[in-house]
């Protein structure tokens, strides 16, 4: 059924709209969550790896969790995969642009490692089972219940160094029905800006001739990853420069324990060799932002330019791989 949006005018109407309810929404999102932060006492960082994280991870927990009703799930691992080297290498890379990121001495020795560890493991079960099963599934979501309680854990012991010092909250004007609203709305924003912005970009890479496979491997997976983008950047520019690392650490651990877990404890999922290379690619390139991490305890405009080239060069290999071709 052919219909007005399906055209070019439309498309390009709906476009518009998309990009303006995704940088609105992110940056509702974002102001109503650090001022719960600042509210509660609880790092701008921990609010980025949870709240913000999952907010921003909607697109791909409903696209893999209907996949996996319908029984055809086999490209959830590949999705999640890119995605992460979609955020990590782009989202990060873009923030460095706009402002010197500082990373905080835990992120680099417990955040960063627990977010390779989860992809280690990933690897791990694929190549022994040559897919990811129910068990793999349980034991992805138990082990993001334990991500949920480290962080719960750490907000926790926040608020309370801060009411032993007798540290005030920062003044913060907005009421908390309004940032609730502020959140839960701007989420919503960012869900379907992101819908239509997808949808909008396929139509006009179609209409102008790319295939299909080459549309999924470029537009429609930025375009699930672009709530962690315009959110993460938003946060840079508004100097919640914690909250932009948080969301992209939070939302490749959310991806894998939770997306992965949940998909593959409803129906079990094949994992292809192109996985375990795209996997391995995602290790090696999330060892090379944690050396500059370790090494320089910031991300500058110079690592952001060599993390946005070493994704173009990623896109460049998977277009060749995969031919481009429907």
């Amino acid at each position: 059924m052919v219909t007005f949006f399906s055209t070019i005018p439309g498309a390009l109407i709906l476009l518009l709209v998309g990009f303006v309810f995704l940088i609105k929404g992110a940056d509702f999102f974002v102001e109503g969550a650090s001022a719960v932060a600042k509210k509660l006492h609880v790092p701008a960082l921990v609010i980025g790896m949870t709240i913000v994280a999952m907010g921003t991870s909607l697109p791909e927990l409903s696209v893999s969790v209907t996949a996996s009703i319908a029984g055809s799930n086999q490209l959830a691992i590949g999705n999640v995969v890119g995605s992460n080297i979609f955020n990590l290498m782009v989202v990060l890379g873009s923030c460095a642009l706009f402002s010197a990121l500082d990373v905080a001495d835990d992120t680099i020795k417990k955040d960063f490692p627990f977010s390779v560890g989860c992809v280690i493991a990933l690897v791990a079960m694929g190549l022994i089972g040559h897919s990811v099963g129910h068990i793999d599934g349980i034991i992805l979501l138990v082990a993001f219940a334990y991500f949920l309680y480290s962080m719960l854990k750490a907000a926790k012991k926040s608020r309370k160094e801060a009411a032993e010092n007798d540290e005030e909250a920062e003044i913060v004007d907005i009421p908390v029905w309004r940032c609730i609203v502020y959140i839960i709305g701007g989420a919503v924003a960012i869900k379907f800006g992101g819908d239509w912005v997808v949808s909008s970009c396929s139509t006009l890479a179609l209409k102008f001739g790319m295939s299909e496979t080459l549309v999924g491997l470029t537009i429609v997976a930025l375009g699930t990853s672009l709530p962690e983008l315009v959110t993460s950047v938003v946060a840079a520019r508004k100097n919640e420069l914690d909250m932009a690392i948080g969301n992209v650490v939070g939302s490749n651990v959310f991806n894998v324990l939770l997306i992965l877990g949940t998909a593959a404890a409803i129906s079990p999922m094949n994992y292809l060799t192109v996985n375990a290379i795209d996997a391995f690619i995602l290790i090696a390139f999330s060892a090379i932002v944690w050396i500059i991490c370790a090494k320089k305890k910031k991300l500058t405009r110079p690592h952001g330019i060599l993390m946005l080239a070493l994704y173009v060069a990623y896109l460049i290999y998977i277009i060749i791989r995969d031919g481009g071709v429907a």
